[in-house]
């Protein structure tokens, strides 16, 4: 059974491979930019796998907001013929590319009496609403509202149908991307360390042990930047988003100076 499920993952990451090599040959053809659904971590690092070999596509990938998780790559021919018509509510990267993804606040009709609605919550009542786990990226949860982004096909339906989570009524409400920014919240982890290798960060940043998080790295359960990482001395970067599956993600924000045994100064920002 277990032979066939590795079986059955196997060639699902291949037809995944293939759909990325399709949509990069086919921007550059048609000459416009194309888009991927929403990747999680793994496929993101298939992706990243798929064209490190083809060094002729041009990509990227952008979930909304810059610390997304789940992101779109967007494919872009080398001299793009035309680009997609857009409104102000779609999301634009840093590069000034234009992608199809909407953000829709959802709010309770009555904050009074709402319940503390989780991403399980929120996720399940879209899934049963027919919506697609690939056609979702982020859900931004605080305590009583969250920030969905979506594929701009079905932010109309999400708006119009999804009026209820659990026993909560909620509205939903298409934001204006121009101008508009989010930012996770974060909880800063200072603390001394032996190397900025990756099981050291990790255990600053998830306050554990180095030895309990080297399964995690080997089994592939640890992304840097969306890019698989199976080794423990692999060296962070100022900057570098740490993901892991089951625990969460942080960002490194860097070392400096020593103690007096040799030891690093260090500093990360947990999601929370």
């Amino acid at each position: 059974m277990r032979a066939k499920r590795k079986q059955t993952a196997m060639e699902k990451d291949d037809l995944l491979a293939k759909r990325i090599q399709d949509l990069a040959a086919s921007a550059q053809n048609r000459g416009c930019v194309l888009f991927s659904d929403f990747l999680n971590l793994n496929e993101q690092n298939i992706c990243h796998q798929t064209l490190h070999k083809l060094s002729w596509v041009s990509w990227e990938a952008f979930g909304g907001y810059e610390e997304a998780e789940r992101r779109m790559a967007a494919f872009i021919p080398d001299s793009p013929l035309w680009e997609k018509d857009t409104d102000d509510s779609c999301a634009v990267s840093p590069s000034g590319t234009v992608y199809p993804i909407h953000c829709i606040h959802i709010c309770p009709r009555a904050p009074r009496f709402a319940e503390a609605l989780s991403h399980r919550d929120i996720l399940g009542a879209l899934m049963h609403l027919g919506i697609e786990r690939s056609t979702v990226g982020d859900i931004a949860v605080t305590e009583k509202e969250a920030w969905l982004f979506c594929s701009s096909r079905f932010s109309g339906l999400i708006c119009r149908e999804l009026t209820q989570i659990r026993h909560t009524q909620v509205t939903c409400t298409l934001c204006v991307m121009n101008g508009f920014s989010y930012t996770p919240a974060t909880q800063t982890i200072r603390g001394s360390i032996a190397s900025i290798r990756l099981d050291a960060v990790m255990a600053l940043g998830f306050g554990a042990s180095r030895s309990s998080l080297l399964s995690l790295i080997e089994n592939g359960s640890v992304f840097v930047n969306g890019k698989m990482v199976t080794s423990n001395a692999f060296s962070l970067k100022e900057g570098d988003i740490v993901s892991v599956r089951g625990k969460g993600r942080f960002r490194y924000r860097g070392a400096g100076g020593q103690s007096r045994k040799g030891r690093i100064y260090a500093e990360v920002d947990r999601y929370v």
